[in-house]
């Protein structure tokens, strides 16, 4: 029997997504990056402006993201949208994670290496520099720290765990292979961040 397929509207471009799930549902101008992936349940609506999910980015189960009156969502690199978050016309700089049950709305800014903590409500407009933790209803930074490793390695969970899903395996994080590989691409990141920084 044949594996179902997600619902992928004629306007939605995948140039290399990793693993999209059935359940997902994607309507109107949608980008989705290489080393991306879509999970369970997830709605993206992109009527009249574009949604673009960066390369290596995952949008986790239960999701939705729409574009705002006058403003499309941006979804950068490296980056996780965590269960049962809703985005709405906002921008999501490289390397950010977004907690379990935020909310992003229209006109916002997520500045690269910040975490968005689970519940946190941003209102219309609000801008977060990057680097920083966001908490609160509504959402203020409130503290500073470089989260950008920590970020990129759940990004790399879930790129592996989508090549992993695609291909019927559903156990990866599991194995004890896996946590070797794990430690590697810590390492490698590790020396990419710092290799960055000194050529700054």
């Amino acid at each position: 029997m044949s594996q179902p397929k997600a619902f992928l509207g004629p306007d939605v471009r995948d140039l290399g997504a990793t693993w999209i799930d059935p359940s997902a549902r994607l309507f109107g101008a949608v980008e989705i990056g290489a080393g991306a992936s879509i999970w369970c349940n997830v709605v993206a609506r992109a009527e009249s402006d574009a949604v673009v999910i960066g390369e290596n980015s995952n949008i986790q189960d239960f999701v939705m993201i729409h574009v705002g009156s006058r403003t499309g969502t941006t979804i950068g690199r490296n980056c996780s949208i965590t269960h049962h978050c809703t985005l709405h016309g906002c921008v999501i700089e490289d390397d950010v994670l977004v907690g379990i049950g935020a909310t992003i709305m229209d006109g916002c800014v997520i500045g690269r290496g910040s975490i968005v903590a689970g519940g946190a409500f941003l209102t219309e407009g609000t801008v977060i520099p990057p680097f920083s933790i966001v908490m609160g209803a509504p959402a203020k930074a409130a503290k500073t720290r470089d989260n950008t490793f920590a970020n990129r390695m759940n990004a790399f969970l879930y790129r592996r765990n989508g090549e992993a899903y695609a291909a019927g395996d559903y156990r990866l994080w599991s194995r004890e292979d896996f946590r070797a590989e794990m430690a590697a691409e810590a390492g490698r990141l590790h020396a990419e961040i710092a290799a960055a920084a000194a050529a700054q």
